[in-house]
């Protein structure tokens, strides 16, 4: 209760009058005149009417005291064990809170940003989005709900926005242990065929089980190798990139029975595989004009090393001239075919015929173990593939997938594409494909073949095969049966897509992953997962998705164009996911593969210990014995904390009221006033009557 004013006149007014009657009682008591202290309160009380004393009551109602409970649901609390643990810690939490009823606990759950790749747990930052609009006098305390594995601890001597304790409820027990696997060292990049060398490290989180650590490898889904690792030790893997393109290294350490959990005994590192330089033997026939488009293509290419040998002079060629003054150069039959052979990873045999014996027999059968062991083969064929010194008449025709008729169709045409060349990656999509007629030049001399091996996925005159892929033992061989390619490098009736086609082709037979006729693919990016799936085949219907928790889930494809599918989906979890359809797979991590969340999964008490006692707060375990849960009572404390309890949860209770209203009550208003002013001046009128 307080006393306030509501004056009549304004205060410089009324001053004045206080003044002027003040002079006036002054004068009065000095002369003795009579009646001057009554005409004096008389004066006194008539101002004090003019000034409206009011007493005023305020109603006020207590506040309540905000306790912020924060709940760590971050992936380290997602183990099922951690995950009823805290369940239940909160529930009976509440029940412990909710015996006070001036105490308002406000649950904040914290969890991994759905967009972030790099989940960390960032508790204190939750926490102070939480009390943003509550005034610091009236948090009692702060609560955290979590296994300890906080990554954004502010420190001791930083300032927190409010005076109150930092209490810890700590999630998991005391002698937990988790193995993990982690990449030290590793390459980006790797040239194909030559040996890598990485490092990776066994760490062990918690009270090591000792001993070595059993290492599974896998290169992109096939097991490369098996060995030991000493935990907390550096351990050096060499390997050698076995393709060009994606390449994923699968590093796996074999779990231990009791650790807390398994989601990061794997890790995995994408190599993309780089070839230095791509050996092509070129062998030409009599020269025509499309030799210099093979030769073009393939020394624009600086990544090729390119061996070109064209057949002018037969070696039983005799017509006199001297050895020494010949300009050509003999071909070295034996050094290319025998010896070095294996070196090159294509050959490609452009309008080459068997005339005259240039190549020995024994040297095709080479060629075709050559194939058959890894090699890749791509013959360009003209006139004399039809002709009696074929190249279809020797032993290399047990690669070769057409064997010709004989005859030469020769009729102007539009190469297209046939059924299965709108779904092959080799010419899905090539530029001028989408109309009809194919918005490129026409040829107009194909070789005519009997029903082709493996695919035909380009078709000329009369709907008869034009190029042909197939693969053979552990190779593959490409045909295209037409020697007039370079009608389209000239510019023929517009030309068409002739670079696109060749590098396809010989990407194809150099097994570029991209090119593959059946193959699945995922992606990561952020939390987006996406897959893509090449087939040649039907719809191949939806994929598996095994999460890094061991859930499956189906994720349908949608057909983007012919031969490809896709689809893309936001994931929640991080780590390595694993893609399957029918009987292909893949792996595909999603987030950062170093993510804070995963580099250390037990929990621990120590982390806010620190804070807590300089808070004077209190950290304990909620487990119990038997598996039960055990959350300390709550004790309310009016004024400053100034000693921590070691058993329960210390709450500094606020002070804080909100005014709900204000009773008023004018003194000299109503009777009371006007009785006060008639008894002060009727006194001073009895006075001078007498």
């Amino acid at each position: 209760m307080n006393i306030g004013f509501a004056p009549f006149l304004p205060w410089p007014v009324l001053a004045a009058l206080a003044v002027l009657t003040l002079a006036i009682a002054a004068l009065a008591i000095y002369r003795r005149l009579r009646g001057g202290w009554i005409r004096a309160l008389a004066g006194i009380a008539l101002l004090t009417a003019l000034a409206n004393p009011v007493l005023m009551q305020e109603d006020r109602d207590p506040l309540t005291t905000i306790v912020p409970v924060v709940v760590d649901r971050s992936l380290s609390q997602q183990t099922p064990e951690r995950a009823k643990m805290t369940d239940q810690a909160l529930a009976m939490l509440k029940d412990r809170l909710a015996q006070f009823p001036r105490i308002e606990p406000r649950i904040v759950e914290f969890r991994d940003p759905a967009e972030s790749d790099s989940p960390s747990t960032r508790l204190f930052s939750a926490l102070s989005s939480a009390i943003a609009d509550v005034p610091p006098a009236r948090i009692g305390g702060a609560i955290f709900l979590t296994d300890g594995q906080i990554h954004d601890i502010p420190g001791v001597n930083q300032q927190l926005g409010f005076d109150a304790p930092i209490h810890g409820l700590i999630t998991g027990k005391p002698d937990e242990f988790d193995r993990r696997i982690e990449i030290v060292r590793a390459p980006r990049f790797g040239i194909v065929n030559d040996e890598q060398q990485l490092v990776f490290r066994v760490v062990d989180d918690g009270k090591s089980p000792g001993g070595t650590a059993a290492v599974t490898v896998k290169m992109n889904g096939d097991e490369i190798a098996s060995l030991q690792a000493t935990p907390g030790q550096d351990t050096p893997f060499s390997f050698k990139v076995p393709r060009a393109g994606n390449n994923v290294l699968e590093f796996a350490v074999a779990e231990v029975p009791g650790e807390v959990t398994a989601i990061n005994n794997q890790t995995v590192q994408l190599i993309e595989g780089i070839r230095q330089n791509m050996r092509v033997l070129l062998v030409s026939g009599e020269p025509h004009a499309g030799e210099r488009a093979w030769r073009n293509l393939l020394k624009s290419d600086a990544s090729v090393d390119l061996v070109h040998f064209t057949i002018l002079r037969p070696p039983d060629k005799q017509d006199g001239t001297p050895i020494n003054e010949l300009s050509l150069i003999a071909f070295p039959t034996r050094e290319l075919f025998v010896d070095k052979i294996s070196s090159f990873d294509l050959i490609i045999f452009d309008r080459y015929q068997d005339r005259q014996n240039v190549l020995p027999t024994i040297y095709y059968d080479y060629m075709a173990q050559y194939v058959e062991n890894g090699g890749a083969l791509l013959v360009a064929a003209g006139p004399e593939h039809a002709g009696g010194s074929s190249i279809a008449l020797t032993p290399l025709a047990s690669v070769l997938p057409a064997e010709p008729t004989g005859q030469m169709i020769e009729k102007a045409f539009y190469p297209r594409l046939s059924d299965q060349g709108k779904k092959h990656p080799v010419t899905r999509g090539l530029d001028g494909s989408d109309t009809e007629p194919p918005h490129w030049g026409r040829w107009f001399r194909s070789v005519d073949v009997e029903k082709p091996q493996g695919q035909t996925v380009m078709v000329g005159a009369d709907n008869s095969p034009l190029l042909v892929l197939n693969r053979v033992g552990q190779g593959r061989v490409a045909m295209l049966l037409s020697d007039e390619g370079w009608l389209w490098a000239r510019g023929f009736e517009g030309g068409g897509p002739h670079v696109s086609l060749y590098r396809r082709i010989a990407h194809w037979l150099l097994k570029e992953p991209a090119l593959e006729e059946e193959a699945l693919t995922a992606n990561a990016a952020g939390r987006t997962l996406q897959v893509t799936r090449q087939t040649i085949g039907d719809d191949p219907g939806p994929v598996t998705i095994k999460t890094p928790s061991g859930q499956s889930e189906t994720l349908p494809l949608k057909q983007t164009q012919p031969g490809l599918y896709q689809a893309e989906k936001h994931m929640n979890e991080i780590g390595l996911y694993q893609i399957a359809n029918g009987n292909l797979s893949t792996l595909v991590h999603i987030g950062a593969i170093d993510a804070p969340e995963f580099k250390a999964m037990i929990s621990t008490t120590e982390t806010l210990k620190p804070l807590a006692q300089k808070t004077k707060g209190l950290v304990t375990r909620v487990a119990g014995t038997n598996g039960s849960v055990v959350v300390p009572q709550v004790l309310p404390v009016r004024g400053a904390v100034r000693v921590a309890d070691g058993q329960r949860l210390t709450i500094r209770m606020t002070d804080e009221t909100v005014l709900k209203g204000i009773n008023t009550l004018p003194l000299f208003a109503g009777f009371a006033g006007l009785a006060a002013l008639l008894f002060a001046f009727s006194a001073t009128w009895w006075r001078e009557g007498r």
